[in-house]
């Protein structure tokens, strides 16, 4: 896999987008005591279940695979002036 620049700042809002996309459906948020690969599978399941990113096959979902699918879902969602992307 190529490397992303800001991959780890672009993970951080991704999470951050989705965590309000999820409250805004509805759901109460997590709790202190849950993992960050916890929040990652969740947000990640939810957005493929609202068929907002593709889902990877099921031998390939580990959690580098997700939190990358996520980084190139904000990608996509951020304007390409965005200092994030530069």
């Amino acid at each position: 896999m190529k490397k992303i620049k800001n991959e780890a700042l672009l993970l951080k809002k991704a999470m951050a987008v989705a965590e309000t996309y999820a409250k805004k459906r509805g759901y109460n948020g997590f709790s202190a005591s849950d993992s960050a690969k916890q929040k990652v599978e969740s947000l990640y399941r939810l957005l493929v279940h609202d068929k907002l990113i593709t889902p990877l096959p099921e031998n390939k979902e580990d959690l580098a695979s997700l939190k990358r699918r996520l980084v190139m879902w904000i990608s996509s969602q951020l304007p390409a002036d965005h200092e994030l992307l530069k």
